[in-house]
């Protein structure tokens, strides 16, 4: 990307000068040197010429800087009759972008002969004519301007006329004839002799026509003009066949003496190819359009002649005006069509000239742009200008402009032409990514296992190519700060975050990580976002149980039969490592011996009792009681809680104090009675014949074992000092007092049945 700087454009001209029809690689000048740079230079500029129009007549070496003719050149074929003649072109270096103008003027060489139209000019001229008559005669035609055109005319010794050189105007040169002395027709009635046109050139080059003069007898009067000279003034935009003018001319002589003929004097072949007249009115019209930017000026000689030979000339001079019939052109020098989108104001996009080939105020030129858009034009010289950057551009805005430029003449109405200039910005790295939200937040399975995607980042960079292209990566945390980077990986094309391990919950319910997307310019830029990770809860953790203790086969509790409906028996308190419902707990009573008598709050775990205790209710009763979550599926514990119904709670400490083990006989003796049972049965169904002898020796055995067992101690009472010298310590455990004493007594008839302690209600 080129970045130009107007200050830097120069306008001098450099001209030059070369001889037409030089050699092909014919020197001219030497460039570089007239630049004041060295070939070297040059070449590392990339020197090139740009011409005005679309040939290229020369060619410059860029290795040695000199310019030289790359093609034969005819001075009369480029330009004609103008003078001088120009070729112009621009001389376009870069590195920085400058433009010389520069023109080589086409020198003319005597390479073309005066030539006349016609080899035999035929003049009829009556005998009465007296000397020093002059008789116009037809011009000779010759190409080359200056000295080396046309310069006089000379004719062969005779003994009647001599020739006469005229210049007109414009420069021409023409011949008129001069009679010297009177004709006489019955002596000659013919003169011939021969005209020479010759050029200034070195050496001189010369034409020659035979001039015959034909002695006509007496006409009295020749043809009177009107008006020796007669001016006018067409546009150029006159059409074909339009009346330029009307000369006229009368003759005092009668019949055919006096009938006259108008005719366009041989003197310009153009003449002759753009003008025609009408021999018996005189009317002078086009044959073709009038162009004002080929031909300003004609001069035509009209000539009238009579029946009797005799004939008279006068001038016509035609202006042609200038009309606006010619857009402007815009021709474009340089042009960059592509263009960094960080260039500064004032940087060149192109280079280009206007040309309007019509002259005054249709010539006149002003050039704009159209639209809004961020470039404006600078005036380098006459009619060379400059587009330049007005502002800092913006890609990501318009990647794209088409640029056009107006230029316009002064004409009435005025003409204009457009130009369109097509500008592509190129990108620079200059936006940062932008993440569609500034927190994500995603959420996984507790346990998911490693791999499983758990979303999607995005992040858009309005930039192209690769400074668009957004890769995302983690920040690595800071020193001693949890690790969550290991807990995801993050997809660097595409965005996709995936878990890489499973997590638990209860150690880690969320985390968050700080993600990057750059992208990938020079240097690249880069923003910010918050990823948060949510681990949603699975029921993976079972409810645990803090009361009565999960180590004891069972805990007891004493309730008094007097107890009330409502009655608080023991609270069971269990804990749920998850979260949200799935450590929601539920109470529930799943088995009891008897289910009617106690209830479990739903909620609150308190075991109550559903209703008053009475005395047949069991002195043992064994409750199982289950907790259960609500997660899906449920996780659930259960406990054991053993209940014993007394009457007071001082029997239970007396009974246990004197004989802690007596209260489990009862219950060993009942166990031994029904393997008994058991047994005795199995052996009935096994022997028939031996039924009735084994069921009354089973009988008679279990009655005089049991009477053994239950046989009624003797009444007793136990003081102070027997209940604490059985080493039960009271102040360790239970729900009564260590300061308090009591006194228990049984009678010889208390059955086993009647008073009895579980084992697990004291140590």
């Amino acid at each position: 990307i080129l970045l130009l700087c107007v200050s830097g454009m120069r306008a001098e001209t450099a001209r030059y000068s070369v001889p037409e029809e030089g050699e092909r690689g014919s020197f001219v000048a030497n460039i570089a040197k007239d630049l004041g740079l060295t070939a070297e230079e040059l070449l590392a500029r990339q020197a090139r010429l740009v011409p005005e129009g679309e040939e290229q007549y020369f060619q410059l070496n860029q290795h040695t800087g000199d310019l030289v003719v790359r093609e034969r050149l005819d001075r009369e074929e480029l330009c004609g009759q103008s003078e001088p003649c120009l070729v112009r072109f621009e001389v376009l270096l870069e590195s920085p972008l400058q433009s010389f103008r520069a023109e080589v003027r086409l020198t003319d060489i005597n390479d073309h002969a005066p030539v006349f139209l016609n080899k035999e000019i035929v003049l009829k001229i009556p005998e009465s004519a007296v000397p020093e008559t002059r008789f116009l005669l037809e011009s000779a035609h010759d190409p080359d301007v200056g000295n080396n055109s046309l310069q006089h005319y000379s004719i062969s010794s005779n003994e009647y006329f001599h020739v006469y050189t005229q210049r007109r105007n414009d420069g021409r040169r023409y011949a008129e004839l001069v009679l010297d002395r009177a004709l006489d027709r019955e002596q000659q009635a013919e003169v011939a002799f021969s005209i020479t046109a010759v050029d200034g050139g070195t050496p001189p080059r010369s034409g020659t026509a035979l001039i015959r003069v034909v002695v006509l007898d007496i006409n009295d009067n020749i043809p009177v003009f009107t008006q020796s000279l007669y001016k006018v003034s067409v546009m150029e935009n006159s059409s074909q066949d339009a009346i330029v003018v009307v000369v006229s001319a009368s003759d005092l002589d009668s019949g055919t003496n006096g009938e006259i003929a108008y005719s366009i004097f041989q003197n310009s072949e153009e003449n002759l190819q753009t003008f025609k007249i009408n021999p018996e009115t005189g009317q002078i019209r086009l044959k073709k359009p009038l162009d004002y930017e080929e031909t300003k000026t004609y001069e035509i000689d009209v000539q009238a002649s009579d029946g009797g030979g005799l004939s008279t000339h006068c001038k016509v001079e035609v202006q042609v005006k200038d009309m606006n019939d010619n857009a402007p052109e815009v021709i474009i020098t340089s042009h960059t069509s592509t263009l960094s989108e960080a260039a500064p104001p004032n940087t060149v996009v192109a280079l280009f000239s206007v040309r309007d080939r019509d002259s005054g105020d249709n010539g006149r030129t002003t050039c704009e742009l159209t639209g809004e858009q961020p470039f404006r034009i600078t005036l380098l010289a006459a009619d060379a200008y400059a587009l330049v950057t007005s502002e800092t551009l913006d890609r990501e805005q318009v990647e794209e402009y088409n640029v056009t430029v107006q230029a316009r003449d002064e004409g009435s109405p005025a003409l204009s032409v457009s130009k369109t200039l097509f500008v592509r910005l190129l990108d620079v790295n200059d936006n940062e990514p932008t993440f569609t939200q500034a927190i994500y937040t995603m959420v996984m399975s507790e346990n998911e296992p490693a791999g499983r995607s758990l979303g999607r980042l995005s992040a858009t960079d309005p930039d192209a190519g690769e400074n668009a292209r957004v890769r995302y990566a983690l920040v690595p945390p800071p020193t001693g700060t949890l690790a969550a980077a290991s807990f995801v990986s993050v997809d660097a094309e595409s965005g996709t975050v995936r878990s890489l391990r499973p997590l638990d919950y209860e150690k880690v319910p969320a985390f968050e990580v700080t993600v990057r997307a750059a992208d990938g310019g020079s240097p690249p830029l880069s923003a910010q976002a918050v990823l948060r990770v949510v681990v949603r809860d699975e029921n993976d953790n079972a409810p645990v149980l803090l009361h009565p203790s999960p180590d004891s086969s069972a805990a007891g509790e004493l309730v008094p039969r007097w107890a009330p409906s409502g009655y608080l028996v023991a609270k069971v308190v269990a804990v749920d490592a998850d979260a949200g419902q799935n450590a929601w707990l539920s109470y529930e009573l799943a088995k009891a011996t008897e289910p009617g008598l106690f209830r479990v709050g739903l909620h609150s775990g308190e075991v109550r009792t559903a209703r008053a205790v009475t005395e047949r209710d069991a002195a043992r009763q064994r409750l199982i009681v289950l907790v259960r979550d609500r997660g899906q599926p449920p996780r659930s514990a259960t406990a054991t809680l053993a209940v014993a119904l007394v009457d007071d709670f001082s029997d239970a400490f007396h009974q246990l104090a004197s004989d802690p083990a007596r209260g489990e006989q009862p219950q060993v003796a009942e166990e031994e009675m029904l393997t008994t049972y058991l047994i005795a049965s199995l052996c009935c169904v096994s022997s028939l014949f031996l039924l009735s002898v084994l069921v009354l020796t089973a009988n008679m055995l279990c009655k005089a074992r049991v009477r053994a067992e239950l046989s009624p101690p003797s009444p007793s009472c136990y003081a102070d000092g027997d209940f604490a010298s059985d080493g039960v310590g009271m102040g360790g455990t239970g729900t009564l007092s260590p300061a308090y004493r009591y006194e228990m007594c049984l009678t010889s008839g208390s059955g086993g049945s009647e008073f009895r302690f579980l084992r697990p209600v004291l140590p």
